[in-house]
């Protein structure tokens, strides 16, 4: 007769399968999910129309954001003091796209595409700032349809300049702005391929293969091959993120290799991301760049942009009231109090909300 070998939950094999599970999940700082509702009292936006590829944040510290699939939605959020809500603003008819969400500074402008063209859509912002344990009476903003950006060609990129009163965006094969105040949309000029946008101070960056383009504010005149982007593979549009404290802009090229860019117009590899490509990102205040990394199951990482060390952080989790895993985010704000805000790019979408571990001093 067969004796049933006892289990061992010390043993080293169960030690050591304990040790490689909980290494492929975030272990450092700290993740909460929230859903896309006020908890409780409101529907969650449906299944398939919450991948979140949106957010911006205004300077109440509110979060604005859409979200694309079966049909796009767009949302305001708040987590500070007795809020804790995401309030559904509204769909906006045969959008199943949101190609970018600027919190301007009188109100939020959304970029949708519809049918393959790009709309933009006017938000008033929305008073967050205050008690949801009462939300009764709380009405959805009005949605205004301010046309067509550019004609017959999808939305690709827009950001908000400094001043929070214009915007500029990137459609198919087109550049242009569009006043906050007044909405109106102004086509600047022909660009050679989809680009991603990257502001700073009164310049806006996009690239063109190799080399970047710069846009002035000041003066609306565009500098072709500007710059040229340094040794990587830019088969693919490289997104963005700049750092408010210090001007500096960051991105990556499709292996996954980490760049800063700064006012003299100089180029320095940071290091590399575990994975490729690299996806949402944010700069924290200390300076610490974070973000998804790969395809199907992203990895958080966490780069220093002064040393360059590149840091594996595993795959999302959360663990906090319920357990959710998080595998693709679409877009990523610092939220009023220095957490991150990722948006997760799947079906049944959620908020999370990370706070990065606090460096020694």
């Amino acid at each position: 007769m067969q004796t049933k070998k006892s289990f061992d939950p010390n043993s080293p094999e169960i030690k050591a399968y304990r040790d490689d599970l909980e290494n492929q999940f975030v272990r450092e700082g700290l993740m909460v999910t929230f859903p896309m509702c006020l908890p409780g009292m409101t529907t969650p936006i449906p299944h398939q129309e919450s991948r979140i590829t949106a957010l911006d944040v205004n300077c109440q510290g509110h979060i604005y954001g859409g979200t694309s699939g079966r049909q796009t939605h767009l949302f305001a959020a708040a987590f500070h003091g007795p809020t804790g809500i995401v309030m559904d603003a509204g769909t906006i008819p045969g959008a199943t796209a949101t190609a970018a969400v600027c919190c301007g500074e009188s109100r939020t402008i959304a970029f949708v595409n519809v049918s393959g063209r790009g709309r933009a859509v006017g938000m008033s912002h929305i008073d967050l700032a205050q008690d949801f344990i009462q939300e009764w009476g709380l009405k959805p903003p009005v949605l205004a349809d301010l046309g067509e950006c550019v004609a017959a060609e999808a939305v690709v990129c827009a950001v908000c300049t400094p001043s929070r009163k214009t915007i500029v965006g990137t459609s198919q094969r087109h550049l242009f702005t569009v006043d906050v105040e007044s909405g109106k949309i102004a086509v600047v000029a022909e660009i050679p391929a989809d680009s991603f946008l990257a502001v700073r101070g009164n310049s806006v960056f996009g690239a063109d293969g190799t080399r970047l383009w710069q846009y002035d504010l000041a003066s609306g005149k565009i500098r072709w091959a500007a710059v040229q982007l340094p040794q990587g593979d830019w088969s693919s549009p490289n997104r963005w993120v700049c750092d408010s404290r210090t001007g500096l802009l960051f991105t990556a090229d499709a292996s996954g290799r980490l760049f800063s860019f700064d006012e003299n117009e100089n180029f320095r590899c940071l290091g590399k991301a575990p994975l490729a490509p690299v996806g949402a990102v944010a700069v924290t205040a200390d300076g610490r760049l974070f973000g998804f990394c790969g395809s199907e199951i992203a990895n958080l990482f966490c780069c220093d942009t002064v040393s360059g060390k590149v840091t594996q952080l595993g795959v999302a989790i959360s663990v906090i009231e319920h357990r959710r895993y998080g595998y693709q985010f679409g877009a990523a704000v610092i939220g009023r109090d220095g957490e991150i805000v990722f948006g997760e790019d799947d079906n049944g979408g959620h908020l999370w909300l990370y706070f990065p571990k606090i460096l020694s001093t």
